[in-house]
């Protein structure tokens, strides 16, 4: 595993190939409330980078392009949040999007595990610790550990994605799953707007 740490944005150069796993730290659970602390992406080579944002600096150009870019897609794992607070903080909507959770929960039927760690162990026999999940992560220097944890969230989603889209297919339930897909951005968006816990389709 390498690690690249970055202040604000992107280097120039970088490139991610057609996909890129994302995840984010934050202050909080709340988008509107608390503050994006870290952004971190792989191209699932192995390679994490990590971008860490001063408080009110979102000034990030080139991540932006990149969460923007039609031609690259973003895998998550509980996207609908960090959907919500890319958005929210740096004001664009990632898109296209694919989230590991979304897909375990439409295949995965069998079990009610659906966290990342979960996944991680059942699909590619991997351990992965979550114990730094609740870690101040607005700190000014973050300690080796939670960069290490910070970049596990993100190198094995490429894996994960490609063992559940075997499943899909299986199971006949990848085109259910795109759509799923395709209308998360708007699901955060619903989120930020002040439909985050009112289930706007029940009776």
């Amino acid at each position: 595993m390498s690690i690249h740490l970055h202040h604000g944005d992107l280097p120039a150069g970088i490139g991610f190939g057609p996909s890129v796993a994302i995840d984010t730290e934050t202050m909080g659970l709340d988008p509107n409330r608390d503050r994006l602390c870290l952004a971190q992406l792989s191209a699932g080579d192995g390679v994490c980078h990590l971008v860490q944002f001063a408080k009110d600096a979102y000034d990030a150009p080139r991540l932006k392009a990149l969460l923007a870019d039609p031609a690259v897609l973003k895998i998550f794992h509980f996207g609908r949040f960090d959907i919500a607070m890319l958005q929210r903080h740096l004001g664009v909507t990632a898109r296209p999007v694919y989230c590991t959770k979304i897909a375990s929960r439409l295949v995965r039927t069998f079990t009610d595990r659906h966290g990342l760690k979960d996944l991680v162990r059942d699909l590619l026999g991997i351990e992965i610790s979550k114990q730094l999940q609740s870690s101040d992560w607005g700190a000014g220097e973050l300690s080796d550990e939670q960069l290490r944890y910070a970049a596990s969230d993100v190198l094995h989603l490429h894996a994960v994605k490609a063992r559940l889209d075997e499943m899909l297919a299986r199971e006949g339930r990848a085109a259910l799953a795109q759509a799923c897909f395709d209308f998360l951005p708007m699901r955060a968006l619903l989120d930020l707007s002040g439909w985050a816990a009112e289930d706007i389709f029940a009776h």
